[in-house]
């Protein structure tokens, strides 16, 4: 039986499936891992800045400009579309066989595919607001608004995304425990579990079948039923064939 057997006859015993996604969910959809920063900024700065650095609140504060320059050139892909494994998850959600997708991704596309219960761990690029006032932009308004995006009101319109030094949003945390609480199949893919708290997250999982997709080694290898290494949408399409 091959792995994506294996995957379809879990799925198909499952009413209670989670998906916990990171960045190799969207590196098929052509979204590239954002710490490959250009020298540019640093070379304008007159001194070196790690992209955690970059992407961090303190730099946003600090240098609002290099941040913005940054942030719409390694964090927006609006060109890019949802791939093979975002649209066979939101199958899997029409099915009543998916209940939630819980993912370390900003860029909005699980949505795009047609999936309802989308738990964003990191935030999203495709909304905005106000650091002063609260009022709410889409991503346009950041990309239009060079250098610096500015609030009628005077603040500084942010993207509403998790950045370094910054906690994850309460609620998102506490509806994504329960998600994986109440689980009998926990699907984990693209991600190497190293990013925490979200990475923690999984240790919540108490069903029966722990799946793991990603083509390097996990902390949870171990602990999985099924550990696949192949890409993730080729594997999830599979998987949601075998069931028809």
């Amino acid at each position: 039986m091959t792995d994506s057997e294996k995957l379809a006859e879990i799925l198909s015993k499952s009413t209670n499936a989670v998906f916990f996604g990171g960045a190799g969910m969207s590196t098929e959809s052509g979204i590239p891992d954002f710490r490959s920063a250009n020298g540019i900024y640093n070379q304008k700065l007159n001194r070196t800045f790690s992209p955690e650095e970059m992407a961090s609140h303190d730099f946003f504060l600090s240098h609002p400009e290099e941040f913005f320059a940054f942030y719409r050139e390694r964090f927006v892909y609006l060109d890019a579309k949802p791939n093979a494994g975002h649209l066979a998850l939101a199958e899997l959600e029409r099915r009543g066989i998916l209940t939630a997708v819980i993912t370390q991704n900003i860029d909005g596309l699980h949505q795009i595919a047609g999936s309802k219960v989308v738990y964003e761990l990191h935030g999203s690029i495709r909304r905005s607001y106000c650091v002063k006032c609260g009022k709410k932009y889409g991503v346009d308004f950041i990309l239009n608004n060079i250098p610096i995006p500015h609030c009628d009101c005077g603040g500084i319109v942010k993207p509403d995304v998790v950045l370094y030094g910054e906690s994850l949003d309460n609620d998102t945390i506490t509806n994504s425990i329960q998600a994986i609480l109440s689980a009998d199949t926990l699907i984990v893919g693209g991600t190497s579990l190293i990013v925490y708290p979200a990475a923690g997250l999984i240790d919540y999982f108490r069903g029966q079948h722990l799946i793991l997709i990603n083509k390097t080694a996990t902390r949870a290898d171990s602990d999985a039923e099924l550990v696949i290494r192949e890409n993730i949408g080729k594997t999830l399409k599979k998987a949601v064939d075998l069931l028809n």
